[in-house]
């Protein structure tokens, strides 16, 4: 059986409804939090706005604000968000609540329309940010000379 590299640590917490499958909420890597992608569960695993994507994009994003909160990060250290929509009709709807929810701070993004999200949600949105630099369990390779063709 594989065990999780002693340089990553498995982030969880009640704030968030606990992952409903074989995957962690998310996983910090040095400095990098990957988060898993954020339905609109509340925390005790119950739908939240069932046929209502203002609500379930909330929900999405107050699991996620606590996932990233609970890796010892914070909103405006977000890097990259990818968000799966049931139907990119839905699209200028959650983008105006994403843009208020993160404000000034615009991470890289993007927005894709899939067939079916788990429990049959119409939003998930999953994300990668920095974490705090002193909190940094594992070792960091730096790769100077790198070059790419």
């Amino acid at each position: 059986m594989t065990e999780t590299h002693s340089t990553l640590s498995i982030v969880s917490t009640s704030n968030a409804p606990a992952a409903i499958g074989p995957y962690a909420q998310a996983i910090k890597a040095g400095d990098l939090l990957f988060l898993s992608g954020c339905i609109p569960l509340n925390p005790r695993g119950e739908l939240v706005g069932e046929g209502d994507v203002v609500a379930q994009t909330h929900q999405a994003l107050a699991n996620l604000k606590a996932v990233i909160e609970a890796g010892g990060s914070e909103l405006g250290k977000v890097v990259k968000t990818t968000v799966f929509l049931k139907s990119m009709n839905d699209f200028a709807t959650v983008n105006g609540i994403y843009a208020e929810f993160f404000g000034k701070h615009t991470p890289a993004r993007s927005a894709i329309e899939v067939a079916r999200l788990p429990k049959d949600v119409l939003v998930e949105i999953e994300a990668i940010a920095r974490g705090s630099d002193q909190k940094v369990k594992g070792t960091m390779i730096s790769l100077p000379n790198l070059k790419i063709q």
